[in-house]
């Protein structure tokens, strides 16, 4: 069955002309990414294969900083942005500073609407968030999905620092595919790498990262959903703690999947 096919049988009849071609560059740079070796190579392949506006998401943890670091590197016209909660943890704007001195480029920040989070604060409460994974969720729609929308908008392409070894939920996640809920192609330049060669690669550059991953946070997001791992835990077992859902997620990486697309594991 070719992509087509399966698109259009997924949901019910073909998808239109310029959907058809998201899918079939995704599916191309999937494959072009896993045969490249360095991340640089990726961030210029993804550049040279995207008309349009390149967008980077990036939470200032150590994934995103290894991206940020590549993107310096190779001069790729990018737009990065990062999302402002009004929750994040002093360490974490630290790194923010740092990073923009140490590479010269300027990371736009989004804020969530003021009004939305007084009165998500009023019906909920300052902490309302820990009262049930509902109440927690709505949090991060305000919070995090609005403003991550509002960045996305008219973007072609939008890049994260998803591994597969993060959690059992990303296990199969793809160098690249088509996202239907933002209408762009999704790209996960290091979705193959282990811890070990992320720090590696960390190392070897002196890239800046947040004090906290010294401190057990493996992944960090703001301050009241995050804490330390313990020894053998999850490395995302430190988020939104009091819950025991399974793959936990804030929302940003669930909102549309491509229903054509066949998760597969390459070999870089």
């Amino acid at each position: 069955m070719t992509l087509f096919e399966a698109v259009a049988s997924a949901s019910g009849g073909p998808p239109d002309p310029h959907t058809a071609s998201q899918q079939a560059i995704a599916a191309e740079l999937d494959h072009k990414l896993a045969g490249l070796a360095t991340l640089e190579d990726r961030i210029a392949a993804i550049r040279a294969a995207i008309d349009g506006r390149v967008a980077f998401s990036t939470s200032l943890g150590i994934e995103d900083q290894a991206i940020t670091h590549a993107i310096a590197e190779t001069g790729a016209a990018i737009d990065i942005f990062t999302l402002d909660t009004g929750r994040h943890f002093p360490e974490t704007l630290d790194t923010l500073f740092e990073t923009e001195g140490k590479y010269g480029l300027k990371i736009r920040v989004m804020y969530p609407d003021a009004a939305e989070v007084e009165d998500l604060v009023a019906n909920d409460g300052i902490y309302g968030f820990r009262y049930s994974i509902e109440a927690r969720k709505a949090c991060c729609e305000i919070r995090k999905v609005r403003p991550l929308n509002r960045a996305l908008k008219g973007a072609a392409a939008w890049i994260t620092g998803l591994r597969r070894e993060q959690s059992q939920g990303r296990s199969h996640v793809p160098f690249a595919s088509y996202d239907a809920a933002q209408k762009l192609i999704k790209v996960n330049p290091i979705a193959d790498w282990s811890l070990a060669q992320l720090e590696d690669y960390i190392a070897a550059n002196n890239v800046p990262v947040n004090a906290l991953h010294a401190k057990g946070f493996p992944s960090i997001g703001c301050q009241p959903c995050t804490r330390a791992i313990k020894p053998g835990e999850d490395i995302r077992a430190g988020r939104w703690w009091w819950e025991n859902e399974n793959g936990k997620e804030c929302g940003l990486h669930t909102q549309g999947e491509d229903p054509g697309f066949e998760p597969k594991d390459h070999a870089a």
